[in-house]
């Protein structure tokens, strides 16, 4: 029986509110392959928990409080895998987290493939690599214009607040300057 690669992926987008977790699961059979991509798009110091682990509850892979991360694997055992991402350290502030699931799930085939259905394969693959790799860049792009706009309202502030400074200065100094030459009469 021959078999034919099947790619999958699934992108998601969830709001992790503070001091929670979120958990999801994939049913994988032996010799399964599964990468798992995430990134916090907002919140805090976009920093979470990440956590992998086998049918059996040991952990394949673990992050603490990271921004970014990406785990491949291949199946060892046939179950449920589970990975949950956390924000139990931050009581305050919520995380917007994206995360992919990729996986090549190996499936009986009916026969010969064509060189077309090949490539037609191949091609549908590199897509979605493609809008991956568009989706990461977008969240990088929204957590980077978010950083610039912050800073540019700090030093705005910060500019009108020393202009206010500058004028209270120079009153001073001219009152002072003012009164330092005025002449006064002993009568």
């Amino acid at each position: 029986m021959l078999s034919t690669l099947i790619s999958t992926a699934s992108s998601h987008m969830i709001e992790l509110e503070s001091s929670s977790e979120e958990c999801f699961f994939e049913d994988l059979h032996v010799g399964d392959q599964m990468t798992l991509t995430y990134q916090v798009g907002g919140g805090g110091h976009l920093d979470i928990d990440t956590t992998l682990n086998d049918p059996k509850g040991r952990a394949l892979f673990e992050q603490k409080r990271k921004d970014t991360g990406t785990y491949s694997f291949t199946a060892q055992d046939d179950g449920r895998y589970t990975y949950c991402f956390s924000n139990k350290f931050s009581s305050v502030s919520d995380k917007t987290v994206s995360f992919n699931v990729h996986g090549i799930i190996y499936v009986p085939d009916e026969g010969e493939m064509l060189p077309i259905e090949r490539e037609i394969r191949d091609l549908a693959a590199g897509l979605q690599a493609i809008k991956d790799e568009q989706e990461y860049l977008v969240i990088r792009e929204r957590v980077h214009r978010n950083t610039a706009e912050s800073t540019n309202s700090r030093i705005k502030w910060w500019s009108i607040i020393q202009g206010f400074i500058l004028v209270g200065v120079c009153s001073c100094q001219v009152y002072f300057v003012k009164r330092h030459f005025e002449v006064r009469r002993v009568v």
